[in-house]
Formats: structure tokens, sequence, C-alpha cells
């Protein structure tokens, strides 16, 4: 089977994000033929319709990544009931200069955790709103609104819950199966 990348974008900055973690968790659990590209959003800068045309190298590469993956995924906490600001503006950037939309037709997944017990439940509904319009096919269901736990993912990057891995496992595996049936 071909490798299939998937650009990984993970909403928290944060050196110990509890999204990374669980992004790298995730990282787990894909069939070998997956590989992840994470995206570095963390040095984009705004985004300002003046300088769309003379692209920022970081966004450029950004949006580079995107092009070569055949897939995306979002990891994300919840930033004051929404989208951190660092994805949206990630978004912002790969929908410019008008008419080079990179996110059209990419197949994505949508997950995130919280040590709130409501997970990221409005962050995801808002991104799920913004990359609809922007062409993204999400995969809908199951979603994961995931309470984050201290020690539930071990500092090797393992799930140490049996139930929560068996439950990721069944994600990961719609999710590729997702990704290997849409993506372009």
């Amino acid at each position: 089977m071909s490798t299939v990348k998937i650009a990984v974008f993970v909403g928290s900055l944060r050196a110990a994000s509890f999204n990374l973690q669980l992004a790298r968790a995730l990282e787990k659990l894909v069939p070998a033929h997956v590989k992840f590209d994470y995206v570095s959003l963390g040095d984009i800068p705004l985004f300002n319709q003046d300088i769309e045309d003379d692209m920022p190298a970081p966004a450029a590469k950004m949006k580079q990544q995107i092009v070569d993956a055949q897939a995306v995924l979002f990891v994300t906490p919840e930033h004051n009931r929404s989208i951190p600001a660092a994805l949206k503006n990630a978004i912002d950037w790969g929908t410019r200069p008008w008419g080079k939309n990179v996110w059209a037709g990419k197949t994505g997944g949508l997950l995130g955790t919280s040590p709130s017990a409501a997970g990221t439940g409005m962050a995801q509904q808002h991104l799920r709103n913004v990359l609809a319009a922007e062409g993204v096919n999400l995969l809908t269901t199951p979603e994961v609104f995931m309470q984050w736990k201290e020690g539930q993912i071990d500092a090797d990057g393992n799930i140490t819950n049996d139930g929560t891995r068996k439950f990721l496992q069944g994600w990961v595996d719609n999710y590729i199966a997702w990704i290997e049936r849409l993506a372009k």
C-alpha cells in the first residue's frame, strides 16, 4: 500500500501541550504506511492581506505541507470557547491569496483534549464550521471530546487506559478508512 501523508495541526503552541501529547499517541496507532507531518504554527505571522502575494516563508511552507498531504488532522484545545488564534491564522493563510485555497477537497479529522469535562466541543464545532466553508471533507463521527487526565498518556506517548486506547484506535481506524476512500 502506498504511503499516506497527514499534515497534523496541533492548535496549542505550548511545548508540553496536552494536544501534542495526544497527537503523538495517535501517531502510534496508525498503520505503518501512514506518516504524520507536523505543521509548525508558532512561526507563521499574523495574516495580513498586504503581504499575501509575497507570502512569508513559514506560511508558504505550511501551504506546501497541505498540498503534499493526502489529509489533514486537527488536534486542538479550546481557547475561550473557540478555535485557538494560531490555528485560525493558519487556516486563513491556507485560503490566500484568493483562488489558491489549499484546504478545498482535503480529507480531514478533528479531535482534541482539555482538562474541562466538556473537552473541546465548542472549539471543534467552530472549527467544523470554518473548515466546511473552506471545503475540507471532515470525518464527522465518532466525535472525540476527551477530558485530559494526568497520566493517561505516558512519557513515551502510550495511552495507559485500555478503554481510552480502544476508543481512540477505533477513531483512528475510521479516520484512515475515510482518508483512503476520499483523499485526492
